[in-house]
């Protein structure tokens, strides 16, 4: 570790399945010197990228976990995060940005911007990070980067800009033309290893100069001295990159490069490109709250010598026990050292620090602000802060989202039954949109997670690294009730059974709201129901909500306003109050019609265009509402939006409708009503599966 933190970039990797991160990532390290053999993702010597170091990962060619690894560079020192594609694991994606400085966003010269390029640039836009653009696969048959440029102005609203003419496209890709220093880079030797400078062929000339011209223009909105530079018609290197740079740290404008990672072209610049326009951590603004101070916002400075302040953002289970992955923002944290959790107020100290690289560790002394690490034994959950015992800061959560779908397991034998307990165990603990429970009513243990392949993933898992063999049931749909209409309670819980009773009225209304989830409103006056008892009836409406009437599933989207009551002076206790408002709800709920909402999915399929009609009929027999299509060359892009129930086997009704030659992609989008008839369906499945429990 040099510690010069003008000298250190954080960037991650983020793209679409398949549009080739792991790929330039091994690149990146095998040209940073970190490797010293290229392996592909499935490629045929069986060792599988470097990143990809779980043998599931290995074997489905996807990344499921993010990997954190660092590297050299022009005297830099890049720590790189590479994120999984699918959409399924995007938590890994949402932490890993959470604690980036920048990003680099991959797309597919071919395919161009996708819908999951879609939500990953939503998630950089969340986390501000700056980002610039690498359009992959320029070698592949029907390669336009030009227009993925277009695409990212238009489908993103990014203000991209190319910073590169590829020589050559399809097979015949050579090399790149650099607009800044106008020049041709050519990627020689075995691996592209030997980066050759020329002059410009004469054939793109003119198009080299006129690109040139529209970067000058985007980028002299970011100085006066390059415009008028640029004025003059002398515009020096420096100058140009130093307006670029400025307009990328404010997200103003994306730099877009190109090549082809599998082919070995195209990703040195990108690297001189990470060095020259992405932030160091100095430079990206990082704000704790001040618990002892009302939550005021800290802006935090990345000063080792200040007190520290770091942030857990992820955990795993390692052969030596907990792995924490930790980002320090100020100070430094060094082995040996005592610090604290500012969530449970414990203080722990540092045994041992490490740095990774993929699976491998180093140990190291101490890590300094700015830089990402490894901590061994510390106990905590992800996304808690660790100050100096002297300070008490607390960093803001990253978002998770809601899990979609759910899977009733059981353990095959009672071996397995102490092991899938572990894993549960661990798995909930490292990945938060990973959740379980046990339903009283079946006795089964249901996890939920994001997805079909979210859950494969995990139940693959317990089988490998647990050992623990489980039995699954069919995927169930995180159904959800709410109401439609205002409705009156007026509710009197009376109970007298010798000793003391119980006594309590409450009475109000309740009405739909959306964007929330519950809202309590007190209008009682003259003490009709005793302060001491409203949070009581707040209690009692509450735990009502988590069951609702049609089919036993969380309520959600409801306002409850009590605004009148009665309490007995000896009769009324906490117990009586929230019994009364559990009563109340369920008096109102059946008045206010209520109904049942399902998750709907936003489903992009990606299928040749003499498929479009199979596929569009596939999407439509499953309830879908088609949103548009785009043609994309010989292929077809369908939009649509589909209720997650009619999704689960989709992949194979799909491979055999298109010969296997079309893929999808799907995302949570939102809650909608489940149409009158399926509702009925359901509700008397409900009543069915509670007969036989019973």
């Amino acid at each position: 570790m040099k510690k010069d933190p003008n000298k250190v970039r954080n960037i991650g990797i983020s793209a679409h399945i398949d549009a080739g991160k792991t790929t330039l990532t091994e690149r990146i390290l095998y040209y940073t010197r970190r490797i010293h053999a290229i392996h592909d993702v499935k490629g045929k010597d069986g060792v599988g990228a470097t990143m990809d170091f779980m043998e599931l990962e290995k074997e489905r060619g996807i990344t499921i976990t993010s990997a954190a690894t660092y590297c050299d560079w022009n005297d830099h020192e890049i720590n790189i995060i590479d994120t999984p594609g699918h959409v399924d694991f995007t938590i890994e994606v949402e932490r890993a940005l959470r604690v980036l400085d920048g990003g680099i966003l991959v797309l597919c010269s071919v395919g161009g911007v996708q819908s999951q390029s879609i939500t990953v640039d939503r998630q950089m836009a969340r986390y501000k990070v700056p980002c610039i653009a690498f359009v992959n696969k320029c070698d592949r048959s029907g390669a336009n980067p030009m227009k993925v440029v277009d695409q990212l102005r238009e489908k993103l609203g990014h203000n991209a800009v190319a910073m590169q003419v590829p020589i050559g496209l399809e097979a015949d890709l050579q090399g790149v033309v650099d607009l800044v220093t106008m020049k041709a880079v050519y990627f020689d030797g075995e691996n592209g290893e030997n980066v050759r400078i020329e002059e410009i062929p004469d054939h793109l000339r003119a198009e080299a100069e006129s690109r040139r011209e529209a970067l000058i223009d985007a980028a002299s909105m970011f100085s006066d001295e390059l415009m008028e530079a640029a004025l003059e018609g002398e515009v020096p290197e420096d100058l140009l990159r130093a307006a670029i740079r400025r307009g990328t740290l404010t997200r103003e404008l994306t730099p877009v490069f190109m090549g082809s990672a599998y082919k070995n072209k195209g990703v040195q610049p990108l690297l001189d490109a990470v060095t020259y326009y992405l932030p160091a951590p100095s430079e990206v603004e990082n704000v704790a709250l001040d618990m002892d101070r009302d939550e005021a916002p800290v802006t935090l400075e990345s000063d080792p010598g200040k007190p520290l302040v770091a942030l857990a953002f992820k955990l795993e289970e390692g052969r030596y026990g907990q792995l924490t992955y930790i980002r320090v923002y100020q100070g430094t944290l060094a082995k040996g050292d005592t610090i604290m959790n500012s969530r449970t107020g414990r203080k722990v100290k540092v045994g041992r620090v490490v740095r990774m690289h993929s699976n491998q560790m180093e140990d190291i002394e101490s890590i300094p602000a700015g830089y990402i690490g490894a901590l061994f034994g510390i106990d905590c959950a992800s996304g808690d802060t660790f100050t100096s015992p002297d300070v008490h800061y607390s960093m803001t959560s990253m978002h998770v989202p809601e899990p979609v779908i759910s899977l009733a397991i059981k353990p095959a034998d009672n071996k397995a039954q102490d092991n899938m307990s572990k894993a549960l165990s661990r798995f909930t603990k490292e990945d938060p949109t990973f959740r379980t429970y046990v339903n009283h009513e079946t006795g089964d243990t249901i996890i939920s997670g994001m997805g079909e392949l979210h859950l494969e993933v995990y139940i693959e898992r317990m089988r490998r690294e647990y050992n623990a063999e489980v039995i699954t049931g069919k995927p169930q749909v995180a159904y959800r009730e709410t109401i439609t209409r205002r409705a009156e309670f007026n509710y009197t819980h009376k109970k007298q059974t010798g000793g003391a009773g119980q006594y309590g009225r409450v009475a109000g209304w309740m009405e739909p709201v959306a964007d929330e989830e519950f809202v309590f409103e007190n209008q009682i006056t003259g003490g009709a129901i005793p302060t001491e008892f409203i949070g009581s009836c707040e209690k009692g409406f509450r735990s009502a909500m988590e069951k609702g009437t049609l089919l036993g599933v969380p309520v959600t989207g409801i306002k409850v306003v009590i605004n009148d009551g009665q309490a007995h002076s000896v009769d009324s206790s906490d117990m009586a109050f929230q019994a009364a408002a559990r009563g109340a709800f369920k008096e109102g709920y059946a008045k206010a019609n209520p109904v049942i909402l399902e998750p709907i999915m936003k489903v992009a399929v990606e299928t040749p265009a003499e498929y479009q009609g199979a596929v569009m009929g596939s999407l439509n027999q499953r309830r879908g509402m088609i949103l548009g299509t785009q043609d994309e060359g010989e292929m077809c892009v369908i939009e649509a939006e589909v209720p997650l129930a009619e999704m689960f086997g989709y992949s194979t009704d799909l491979r055999s409708a298109t010969q296997g030659k079309a893929q999808f992609t799907m995302e949570f989008a939102t809650y909608r009503q489940v149409p009158k008839n399926i509702a009925e369906e359901l509700i008397k499945k409900a009543a069915e599966k509670k007969k036989a429990a019973a």
